[in-house]
């Protein structure tokens, strides 16, 4: 045997460039024993971009949070080479949880649950489905009427301001009471059927026709902007109503341009009076009635200040009327506080308008 020439002892590093197996060196390993871990030394290694669990937590064997499972971010999978076959999973329907149960909801379903509105869940209960503004919408109603009925007796001009408002709140209250809100298009429509009957009846001479005209104008714009409507058919004439019925009542609001000064002095002075009794704490047939007489008393004082006379007590008391079935209609539904202030606000004063005009023209 011959003597190898000394070299320096290096240990085996689990390098071979040529991909053969290596050999030992001289010397190496101890005889009749075998490293367990050689055979992982002389496999071969991954090359390229694998998948690094050192920068990753550990995950807990603990079962997650069914509420929290989707939430929680998920780890990258490892390559798809170093993956074994898929095999396709069906998607696990979410299990009811007790908390669910406890909070009163259904199982999850695909199509999804029909809406139990308050007024229906108050009827099933026993209870009124019909809660009225207060005293403060009453108090803005009567501040806006108050504000018509000095403008009227400034001059026409001036009973466009408050009147101008009055439309817009009606209009925006409207498709507020009917749930459909941000209806900015219906809104927008409503209170542009308002002032194209405002302008009309400025240049008809304050005639009453031009109210009827510009309603059967915006009902047909109403029908041409529902037809090219991609919604549901029975959420198209839905809305259809909503807009018809927001431009109609903005638009009559208008009959306090159409009518004359003192009927409009009277009438909405009425109206305020009328509101305001009306939100008393006071049993609902007894604040009607107190109602309707504040109404023909202010009727009979605001007549004896204009040419009206007693005959303003009749005109007072019909406008009143209107004025507490638009005050009924806002109150229905369970709406929220800003039904109330807007159209609780409003809808007295509007559908007092056709009154005043009608009774105004009959009394003069």
């Amino acid at each position: 045997m011959t003597d190898q020439p000394n070299q320096p002892h290096r240990p085996y590093d689990g390098y071979d460039p040529y991909g053969q197996q290596p050999q030992a060196w001289p010397g190496q390993g101890y005889q009749g024993y075998e490293d367990p871990h050689a055979a992982q030394q002389y496999t071969q290694q991954w090359q390229g971009q694998t998948w690094e669990t050192q920068n990753h937590r550990a995950v807990s064997a603990q079962a997650p949070d069914p509420e929290t499972a989707i939430l929680t971010p998920q780890s990258p999978r490892p390559p798809q080479s170093l993956q074994g076959p898929r095999t396709p999973q069906e998607p696990a329907a979410p299990a009811a949880t007790d908390a669910d149960a406890s909070a009163g909801y259904g199982p999850a379903t695909v199509g999804g649950n029909a809406r139990v509105t308050d007024a229906q869940r108050a009827r099933a209960e026993g209870r009124s489905p019909v809660i009225e503004p207060g005293m403060q919408p009453a108090a803005l109603t009567a501040l806006l009427g108050l504000l018509l009925a000095g403008a009227a007796a400034v001059g026409t001009y001036a009973l466009l301001v408050p009147l101008v408002i009055l439309q817009a709140v009606t209009a925006a209250g409207w498709f507020r009471l009917n749930g459909m809100w941000p209806a900015r298009q219906g809104i927008a429509l409503g209170f542009a059927g308002a002032l194209a009957a405002d302008a009309a009846l400025l240049v008809s001479g304050r005639s009453p026709a031009a109210i009827l005209g510009t309603i059967g104008v915006w009902v047909l714009l109403a029908l041409v902007l529902q037809l090219r409507s991609h919604a549901d058919p029975d959420e198209r004439m839905y809305g259809l109503m909503a807009t018809v019925a927001a431009s109609a009542l903005a638009i009559v609001a208008g009959g306090y341009l159409a009518a004359a000064a003192d009927a409009v002095t009277v009438g909405a002075v009425a109206v305020a009076v009328a509101v305001l009794a009306r939100a008393l704490p006071l049993p609902t047939p007894a604040s009607v009635v107190v109602s309707l007489l504040a109404a023909a008393g202010a009727g009979i004082a605001m007549g004896s200040v204009t040419d009206l006379g007693t005959s303003g007590a009749l005109l007072g008391a019909g406008a009143a009327v209107c004025a507490l079935i638009g005050h009924r209609v806002a109150s229905y539904d369970y709406p929220s506080r800003f039904v109330h202030f807007t159209a609780g606000v409003a809808l007295p004063l509007a559908a007092a308008a056709p009154a005043v005009y009608v009774l105004g023209r009959a009394l003069a």
